[in-house]
């Protein structure tokens, strides 16, 4: 630090045992036995060209192995990113368009040529065909229940046959469901599904593509190419990827169902309050105050007919059944709950 403010370059001085990992692997092997020869003790500084010499070679073969790691690592990548150039320019294509309802046409037909495909061989006799996986397929894929086996036993009939009697049949229960959807919000729904879908099998790909790197470098062990092996591998699972892209758009298209919302309840009738007291003799009671003066009232009064026939005003036992807002009986004036009903 000194030496750079009073503007001295200054100088830097390396030290590198030979039992280090950069001098034992990289550096030559005739190194050690050449300084045992010239008497050199052990922990004695060498300082000699041919050191100096040698760190270098070392150093330059270093270099050269991790550039070509990394040149090695850009190639794995090109194979991504011609992916992803490819998975933007068609995504950026779908954003951009009014309507994907070509796209959504195309996606079925391809569909249906995969399944039939994959259940009918090229130049097979009927007899031949897994209707089992072709009628299941038809029906778990394009939502559709189909006499395949019947058709199978028609005379003269053929893969491209089926494909086409296929293609209508998914035509017709597609145009019915776009038909009570309405077409405008049909047009809606095929952009908005294809982009979510879109972007959900991308990122699963991408995924696959993470594992796959992990353990591709043991295709090695079978004298096979780590980097050519990761292409083909990579390019098998693009092609999956937009195989089941097509077959999940097509299959939940042809499933979708709009309920419009059910209204909402009708609110119920309030109900009209009876704002009637059940015994009008003792309505003056109950809105009397508890600490207000109490008022005395003569017998043969509204109060005094309010109490119960069994009740005496002389004997106590007879007042249980009087009500906690009715005057005492004693004549005290004060309600009965505040009297000789308090609790």
């Amino acid at each position: 630090g000194r030496s750079g403010r009073q503007g001295d370059p200054g100088a830097s001085r390396f030290f590198l045992s030979l039992e280090d990992d950069l001098m034992r692997i990289f550096g030559s092997d005739r190194m050690g036995g050449m300084l045992q020869k010239l008497g050199l003790k052990e922990g004695e500084a060498i300082v000699h060209p041919w050191i100096n010499k040698a760190l270098e070679r070392a150093q330059k073969k270093v270099e050269a192995r991790n550039f070509d790691i990394r040149k090695n690592l850009l190639k794995y990548d090109d194979v991504m990113n011609d992916q992803r150039r490819e998975v933007y320019a068609q995504r950026r294509a779908f954003m951009m368009a009014n309507e994907v309802a070509e796209t959504i046409t195309e996606m079925r037909e391809e569909t249906i040529t995969d399944i039939v495909a994959r259940a009918i061989p090229e130049n097979a006799y009927p007899e031949q065909w897994d209707l089992e996986k072709l009628d299941r397929d038809v029906k778990e894929i394009l939502n559709l229940d189909l006499p395949v086996a019947d058709w199978a036993r028609e005379e003269g009939i053929d893969d491209d046959a089926v494909r086409e009697r296929l293609m209508q049949a998914a035509a017709q229960a597609y145009a019915s469901r776009a038909a009570n959807v309405g077409p405008e919000i049909m047009r809606q729904i095929e952009k908005s599904l294809l982009l979510q879908i879109f972007d959900q099998s991308w990122k699963e790909h991408l995924l696959s593509l993470d594992h796959l790197r992990q353990g591709i470098g043991l295709r090695a062990y079978g004298q096979r190419d780590p980097l050519n092996e990761y292409k083909s591998e990579a390019f098998r699972l693009f092609n999956s990827m937009l195989e089941n892209l097509r077959e999940r758009v097509t299959s939940l298209l042809l499933r979708i169902e709009i309920r419009p919302d059910a209204p909402p309840p009708a609110p119920e009738g309030i109900g009209v309050f009876d704002m009637r007291h059940p015994d009008p003799t003792l309505a003056g009671a109950e809105m009397m105050e508890v600490d207000g003066p109490p008022a005395t009232a003569p017998i043969g009064t509204a109060s005094a007919r309010s109490l119960p026939a069994a009740v005496d005003p002389n004997d106590p036992s007879t007042w249980a059944g009087t009500p906690r807002n009715a005057p005492c009986p004693c004549g005290s004036g004060k309600k009965f709950k505040a009297c000789h009903g308090r609790l």
